[in-house]
């Protein structure tokens, strides 16, 4: 039997391969630019292009890609193959630097928020040497950015490797103020927890909304959903196992640590988790991952279901984003260290991140903003949309002690000694997770819960890397003035803490009193996107995302145009498709099915006069649900046609917040209703319980 070993990482161009197939000068000179981005040599480039072609090939490989992260969420990619015409009519396999360095694809029908004119199609792909090349279905793909004619980016991994860089400038400051000078960078990781759900393939087939939405737009609960926690943690199904084993091969072949797997609390919902990895390789691998996802599922009959919300009154799914700070040589600046320096430092970097989370709550709530996830957030099931952050009350007294300048009086468990006079002692790890919460401490990271499923991870974390490095730099700039470093470190702290507690919350993120407690705090509740995303343009997060060179003003509106506009569309094709399945579909199925009773009824009263209670009730009840259908659909193509003439990105943003969506959701309710009293086998497509249970 073929080891894990022995295949893992087999299809991707890492540093094994690179040592392997270089010359020691060339792979030096890499190394350098992957490092510590030194500019790259075309020979460089020559020589790096031929190795990694005559890898590929060898694998396989007859193309290559250049593969990129436009603003539609997805990825995208071109395919050239490596033939070249030979003079005798032959052809010959090439691959040069100037290939892999850059591609040309069309770029005119890719999100640009207006930062050019359609005709203006030309855009650039550029190699991202610190992601490794991989080879996936006989294809040599390359990561890369992607950006317009004039410079401006039109993807998700530049502004990423932007923030890096903001919060390493701003970091490494930091470290220097402790005495630390050794260190020559600092990163951020992340480690994606993916849920995701599994249908069978024929019934997926028989639902229009699951192929146009990735959801389930009508659907009556049921007997059974979730109240019993039986699938949690359950016992994975033949069935699903076979995908996982398959899923979990895909992956490590392709250099992804897919580490844990097991049910989620929702029938047919599970969880896939990889072990961390630097932030701009995890979101370059969760997007892989995605995509590997549902085309593992295809092989198996199933389909996997990465929308936020996919099936109504059961658990949606989301994106837990672990994220932390490292160095170098190898400290995790969010775990409080042994010695004095290590510990003060800790706290500060804490306090940072506070303020950090409290000053750009709006940028992190409209980071994981879509059509999908409105509908997983706030729903008992998920984090409110509410910013606050979970401490634990062992690290959240001790902030309390430092804001009032009183010893700290814990309990004497695992002491870890900050050294400072004036800070406390506090104990580790002795609070539990709290799973409501948006962004809860967990030891030596932080979670960002609020992520949707299908969500790419660089939006949040490009949003987080850039709110941290501006305090960092705040911070910096005061004490690198201090005369007295450790009175101003103690100052800062305090400081921080006094002004930016509110943001702190460990309780129960569900429950309603909490909201109202946030309100009184002065928290922001941000409920859709269409509440949301607008804030990117407020003058103090364009003053700050330009300051760090993460994005151009231009840049900045654009994305909330791209982002209201994606919101749009999607509510639009949901509704569209809601009235064509009433329209062709239920409402038919429904008529028939009160036809046909009406029908018996007659028969059975020509036959022995029976009063016929039962079904002449029936036909009431369903000759008015008919009715009600009917009228809601109509309201809900009203609210099509007036959307359709709506102009203005942010007033369409808002009719579909407060017409569309409420329009849908009275024809649903309408429509399920109808389910639960006609007949399963007049039904048009497979109800919950078959989808839920069928797998």
């Amino acid at each position: 039997m073929e080891k894990i070993t022995d295949y893992y990482g087999s299809m991707v161009f890492d540093d094994r391969i690179m040592k392997a197939t270089l010359s020691d000068k060339v792979y030096r000179s890499l190394k350098r630019t992957i490092d510590k981005g030194t500019p790259l040599d075309i020979s460089v480039a020559n020589a790096v292009a031929a190795a990694m072609k005559e890898w590929a090939v060898e694998k396989g490989a007859t193309h290559y890609t250049h593969w990129f992260q436009p603003l539609t969420g997805l990825t995208a990619e071109k395919h050239d193959s490596f033939i070249s015409p030979a003079p005798d009519g032959r052809v010959i396999m090439e691959f040069s630097g100037k290939e892999l360095v850059k591609g040309e694809p069309d770029a005119s029908s890719f999100p640009s928020g207006g930062l050019r004119a359609t005709f203006e199609a030309r855009g650039y792909t550029a190699w991202d040497p610190t992601s490794y090349a991989f080879i996936k279905d006989g294809t040599l793909y390359i990561p890369t950015a992607f950006c317009s004619y004039t410079g401006e980016a039109l993807d998700k991994k530049v502004p990423l490797l932007r923030s890096m860089e903001a919060i390493n400038k701003q970091a490494l400051r930091i470290l220097k103020l402790f005495g630390n000078t050794s260190v020559k960078s600092v990163k951020t990781s992340v480690g994606p927890e993916q849920e995701y759900f599994l249908v069978d393939r024929d019934m997926w087939k028989q639902r229009k909304d699951l192929i146009m939405t990735g959801r389930t737009l009508f659907g009556a609960m049921p007997p059974k959903g979730q109240e019993m926690d039986d699938h949690y943690f359950g016992s994975i199904k033949p069935r699903v196992a076979e995908y996982m084993a398959d899923l979990d091969r895909e992956l490590w072949k392709l250099g992804i640590l897919a580490k844990t797997k097991h049910n989620e609390v929702a029938p047919a919902q599970h969880e896939l988790a990889p072990i961390y990895d630097t932030t701009n390789i995890a979101a370059d691998h969760n997007q892989l991952t995605m995509e590997v996802m549902q085309k593992v599922a295809l092989r198996h009959g199933l389909v996997c279901l990465l929308h936020e919300k996919p099936f109504a009154g059961v658990n949606g799914s989301g994106k837990h984003n672990n994220w932390s700070i490292s160095t170098d040589q190898g400290e995790n600046l969010l775990s409080p260290g042994e010695t004095p320096a290590e510990n003060a430092q800790f706290l500060l970097f804490l306090a940072a991140i506070i303020k950090a989370v409290d000053d750009y709550q709006d940028l992190l709530r409209l980071s994981v903003a879509t059509a999908g996830n409105d509908h997983r957030l706030g729903a008992n099931e998920a984090p409110p949309a509410v910013i606050s952050i979970f401490l634990g009350d062992e690290l959240t007294a001790v902030l309390d002690a430092i804001e009032k300048d009183v010893p700290y009086g814990g309990t004497a468990k695992e002491k870890m000694k900050l050294g400072v006079d004036v800070l406390p002692q506090f104990s580790k790890d002795t609070t539990d997770r709290n799973r409501t919460s948006p962004f809860a401490f967990t030891g030596n990271k932080f979670e960002f819960r609020m992520l949707g499923s299908s969500n790419s991870i660089s939006c949040a974390n490009i949003h987080l890397n850039a709110a941290v490095a501006e305090v960092l730099m705040q911070f910096a700039d005061k004490l690198e003035k201090a005369k007295d470093f450790n009175k101003a470190l103690h100052d800062l702290i305090r400081k921080t803490i006094k002004d930016h507690k509110r943001i702190i919350f460990n309780g129960n993120g569900y429950d309603d009193a909490w909201i109202a407690e946030a309100e009184k705090r002065g928290l922001m509740n941000l409920k859709t996107t269409a509440d949301a995303m607008p804030h990117i343009c407020d003058k103090k997060n364009v003053e700050m995302l330009t300051s760090h060179g993460i994005f151009t003003e231009a840049e900045i509106f654009s994305r909330r145009d791209i982002m209201l506009e994606n919101y749009v569309k999607t509510v639009n094709i949901e509704a569209t498709t809601m009235v064509d399945m009433a329209r062709k579909e239920i409402i038919p199925a429904v008529a028939k099915f009160a036809a046909d009773t009406a029908s018996a009824v007659s028969v059975k009263k020509s036959v022995s006069k029976a009063a016929c209670k039962y079904e002449t009730k029936l036909v009431t009840e369903l000759s008015e649900l008919i009715d009600e259908m009917d009228t809601a659909t109509t309201e809900l193509e009203t609210a099509i046609a007036e959307f359709k003439g709506i102009d203005e990105i942010i007033k369409a943003s808002e009719f579909v917040r407060d017409t569309m969506l409420p329009a849908m959701d009275k024809l649903r309710s309408a429509a399920d209703k109808a389910e639960t009293v006609t007949s399963e086998t007049y039904w048009p497509f497979p109800a919950y319980d078959k989808l839920l249970f069928g797998v």
